[in-house]
């Protein structure tokens, strides 16, 4: 499996009001503004992941429509606390809804759901109608501002792998979160993941994680949707999309399941990001997240990562559930 990552860009929408019951929280950190150098100069394909690309390397998911597809979000609100139904489509530059994708990863679209906040984040896949509408259920669990971003192939000659971006709203009474601190090992459902290696802006680097529990390496991680892992980074501010494909595949004959997975990132810029790690074992996915900040003050503020059987960071409940539907 190829290694680069995929950007794209979209222009951030505000949110729905539901009066004095309803707010928006402050951002993290404020994105840095865009350094040209964020391309892959150094490879001759500005997509080296094989997913298509955006060789103009702006920041993925803050733009709903793209390449002559529109992102069209049919639920724009639901509430809190609630279960509810998402539904969406992907038009094409006739207005036509797109029925005739192409497959990656075991699924014809991923569908990321993050709030604005960067603390409850949903991966999901959605069930697709006949006239090309999807829909999943969903049942998120505080008030605020959510984006929304699809990422899917269309089956047409050409096309490349997109990413684009919608604002959902959730209504209920609002409180702020404290942001998450960094921290470069978190905790879920028992099992610690260690962030070894540094987000760098510009630039490629090299992420491994590992995942331990009880203090031991966990060395049988079972393939979900053709990888031991899946990463996604959103930068915090604007939420820029940053979808990362692991070093290697299940199968291969030289990649290991575990305890580390290894992925080759690149940030788009200085910031704050938060990182979400999809990783499976013993028939159950569970989502573990890091924040990580790039650029001078990188070195000083995110810690190093502790030794094994130590834990730190968040628990699974504050970063998530670990959402997971087909």
């Amino acid at each position: 499996m190829n290694t680069g990552a995929k950007i794209t860009a979209f222009a951030a929408a505000l949110a729905a009001t539901f009066g004095t019951a309803y707010g928006v929280g402050t951002a993290v950190d404020p994105a840095a503004s865009e350094r040209s150098s964020a391309t892959h100069s150094e490879h001759e394909d500005p997509d080296p992941s094989g997913h298509g690309g955006h060789p103009d390397a702006t920041p993925a998911g803050l733009q709903i429509t793209e390449a002559g597809h529109t992102l069209d979000l049919k639920t724009p609100r639901v509430t809190a606390g609630e279960k509810s139904e998402v539904r969406f489509a992907v038009r094409d530059r006739d207005g036509r809804q797109l029925t005739s994708y192409r497959r990656e990863h075991g699924k014809e679209l991923h569908l990321i759901l993050v709030s604005r906040d960067l603390v409850t984040y949903r991966h999901l896949h959605p069930t697709r109608a006949a006239d090309g509408t999807w829909s999943t259920p969903v049942d998120l669990p505080t008030a605020g501002t959510y984006r929304v971003f699809a990422d899917f192939t269309p089956d047409t000659e050409n096309a490349t792998n997109l990413t684009l971006g919608a604002d959902l709203a959730v209504s209920g009474t609002y409180k702020a979160p404290a942001p998450p601190k960094p921290s470069a090992t978190t905790t879920v459902d028992g099992y610690t993941v260690t962030l070894n290696g540094d987000l760098r802006p510009g630039e490629a680097s090299a992420l491994t994680l590992d995942v331990s529990r009880a203090g031991r390496p966990v060395t049988d991680l079972e393939p979900y949707l053709g990888a031991y892992g899946h990463l996604v980074a959103l930068r915090s501010g604007d939420l820029a999309y940053l979808h990362v494909h692991p070093n290697g595949e299940p199968g291969d004959g030289t990649t290991e399941p575990g305890p580390g997975i290894s992925f080759t990132a690149t940030a788009p810029s200085d910031g704050t990001y938060r990182l979400f790690l999809d990783f499976q074992h013993r028939g159950t996915v569970r989502t573990a997240a890091f924040t990580v900040r790039t650029g001078p003050k990188a070195a000083a503020e995110t810690p190093k990562p502790a030794t094994t059987g130590e834990t730190g960071g968040e628990t699974g409940g504050e970063h998530g559930d670990g959402d997971h539907r087909h």
